[in-house]
């Protein structure tokens, strides 16, 4: 009996249908501690690989008999190596996760989120192993894709399978915690890129600017996707009203949290700007929205079928940071005593205004590790 190998789209599929699964995570101790696989009805314990290269007796009783288990370590390869130990030592059912952490931090799953106008759908693509979310939309064989992952491969085969050509890429903001795929993708298929323009005084490339008042129509059905100005995660921070019923809000609002405006090194200048798109801009709104926003911060805020959303009315009711009324308070919220910021967020920025082109190894590790862009009040 030999150990069998899972794949990163089936240990998606198992998070997001809500399975349980066991997982034994052989990296070391403070890799585990800064970011591990988490789902409603995942159990996860760690047991460093140089515990278990003799026997796995630091483990064995730890173990359950009747459940599949999982190995994962960083890459793939530690994984395999006990996983065969756990087989030798009389265990049955014993998986190692393919490509380990770094394949896991690159796996998108699409949910569908909505059909739209005519023919029109909306996707939300879960980066479960970063936190991230970008979308597409879909109306007559005409794609747009909203904060892309570096990944494009995944939005162009999706587009296929869905007889799609994606004519427009969209950037919400200038990222800093993960390489933006929206320009690159924009160049492959012959699509618009765009960006918000006081986001991109730095960038070294052509752009189409993300603006109000410039809307954008998908589709024969024309699904309408409005943006507009919110600034306070950046300078340029625009969000997207599509079809007067979902908000995109990219990093300025989350489900349980909002967005950090320090990224850029501006926090005390941004705050205001923060406060006004979150306590004023976004309270003009129709409160029936549903929210998307580019990240999560934890496994509660994925629904029953893997999507992230909230109806924007509640979240003023169950969002504490949308809750501080004290401008005083909420400044020291937002500068004060904040979470690590993501790592190598000087580099990502730099990449994604093209004055850097690391190689995509190098890419990967920019961009191991949670996200980072949420403040938690």
């Amino acid at each position: 009996m030999s150990f069998k190998t899972m794949t990163t789209k089936e240990l998606a599929k198992k998070i997001v249908n809500n399975e349980k699964q066991f997982i034994l995570d052989v990296r070391a101790t403070d890799a585990f501690a800064d970011w591990k696989i988490e789902g409603k009805n995942i159990e996860v314990i760690n047991e460093p690989y140089f515990n278990l290269i003799d026997d796995v007796a630091a483990v064995k009783d730890r173990l359950p008999d009747d459940e599949p288990k999982l190995v994962v370590c960083a890459k793939g390869g530690s994984s395999e190596m006990v996983a065969e130990q756990l087989i030798d030592a009389g265990f049955e059912n014993v998986y190692s996760l393919e490509g380990g952490m770094k394949a896991w931090s690159e796996h998108l799953e699409p949910v569908k989120i909505a059909d739209l106008n005519g023919s029109g759908e909306l996707y939300q693509f879960v980066r479960l192993g970063k936190g991230c979310l970008s979308y597409m939309i879909l109306s007559d064989g005409v794609a747009a894709v909203f904060d892309a992952n570096r990944m494009t491969d995944v939005y162009k085969s999706f587009a296929e399978e869905k007889d799609a050509v994606i004519k427009y890429t969209v950037d919400t903001h200038l990222h800093a915690d993960h390489i933006s795929g929206g320009k690159q993708l924009a160049d492959d298929v012959g699509g618009t890129y765009y960006l918000p323009p006081k986001d991109a005084s730095d960038v070294t490339f052509d752009y189409t600017p993300l603006e109000d008042g410039s809307d954008i129509s998908i589709g024969n059905t024309k699904i309408k996707v409005q943006p507009l100005y919110s600034p306070g995660h950046t300078l340029g921070s625009t969000s997207l009203i599509i079809n007067d019923q979902y908000l995109l809000t990219g990093d300025i609002l989350f489900v349980q949290s909002i967005g950090r405006p320090d990224l850029a090194g501006k926090a005390d200048d941004w705050v205001a700007d923060l406060r006004e798109t979150l306590y004023q801009r976004y309270r003009d709104l129709s409160q029936d929205m549903m929210v998307l926003p580019a990240h999560y911060s934890t496994v509660k805020e994925l629904g029953d079928k893997g999507q992230v959303q909230a109806r924007l009315g509640d979240l003023y009711n169950d969002n504490k940071g949308l809750q501080v009324s004290d401008d005083r308070k909420f400044r020291q919220m937002v500068t004060e005593n904040l979470p690590p910021q993501p790592n190598a967020y000087q580099d990502i920025r730099e990449t994604n205004m093209g004055k850097k082109t690391p190689e995509e190894d190098k890419q990967r590790d920019m961009e191991i590790g949670p996200n980072r862009c949420a403040i938690h009040e």
